[in-house]
């Protein structure tokens, strides 16, 4: 921002961020100022690392220093859904929120786009990706996995297979989602994928500087589109075994770019534009 702005232009420049713990690694910043700069908006999107304990008094005294609201990363999405004062469906089927708005009227108001954004890559990248073409194989149980089941229920796949190493966070998940989630053992990660039209990585295995995904695609048909929502490095060693055996794949980076877009809208009214050149931005 121009150290010659008039004083009250910058005072009301809308404020946004991101919270986690931590938080120097996050895109999110890189993401929004470019958006921020394409569309002329006076604005800033700041990382904001914050303890778990000091996450309340923190939400509540944001608004106060200008902000309209803020993105939510690991380790506060399920805490910052119990302190929020409005929660909608999506947020409170999948128990956790990456998107905070500031209301006027003082209320935190709660959403989770992860699911939104997981679907809007596939769309994007996959347009003629058909979720009824076959059961969904969803490896993981985590927050981000509780989204991708979600998104893909409510897309119309008809069953979700899914699979983690510890099998009652699965168990959880079919409890909460119903009788179309069916739950796999880990070692049987393999057995889940025969027969299935999306197949989805949901860990964080893969990542550069975490362990591989260990799970066999003997069993993975060619006409399975495939997925992994990890995007460093952008194409994952199981994405490059899936494309080698002739699968459609879409690396995870689309669906970070997608989840941020409602937010922005949100907070600084203009709906941003997912394209190659935001792609670029975000890998530089």
């Amino acid at each position: 921002m121009s150290d010659d702005l008039p004083q009250e232009q910058i005072t009301h420049a809308p404020l946004a961020g991101v919270i986690g713990m931590p938080i120097a690694h996050s895109r999110s910043p890189r993401l929004h100022g470019h958006w921020l700069r394409r569309y002329g908006i006076n604005g800033h999107y700041i990382p904001l690392p914050v303890m778990p304990e000091h996450l309340a008094e923190v939400l509540r005294s944001l608004p106060r220093a200008g902000f309209v609201g803020v993105n939510v990363t690991i380790p506060h999405k399920e805490a910052a859904l119990t302190l929020a004062d409005v929660v909608t469906d999506r947020a409170a089927l999948i128990g956790a929120a990456n998107t905070l708005i500031f209301r006027p009227d003082g209320k935190i108001h709660a959403d989770n786009t992860d699911g939104y954004g997981f679907i809007a890559n596939l769309r994007q990248h996959a347009p003629d990706w058909v979720p009824a073409w076959g059961p969904a194989a969803v490896i993981g149980a985590g927050g981000a996995a509780r989204a991708v089941v979600a998104s893909l229920l409510d897309s119309g796949v008809t069953e979700i297979r899914i699979t983690n190493r510890t099998r009652v966070r699965s168990e959880q998940i079919r409890a909460e989602f119903g009788a179309r989630v069916v739950v796999y053992d880990w070692a049987q990660a393999g057995n889940m994928l025969e027969g299935a039209g999306t197949v989805v990585n949901a860990t964080a295995l893969g990542m550069t500087g975490k362990q591989p995904l260990r799970v066999p695609l003997d069993a993975l048909s060619p006409d399975a589109l495939v997925t992994d929502l990890v995007y460093t490095p952008l194409k994952t060693p199981f994405l490059a075994e899936a494309e080698a055996r002739g699968c459609q794949i879409v690396d995870g980076l689309g669906m970070l770019l997608h989840q941020a877009a409602p937010g922005f809208e949100r907070w600084f009214g203009q709906r941003p534009e997912v394209d190659d050149e935001v792609r670029r931005v975000v890998l530089e």
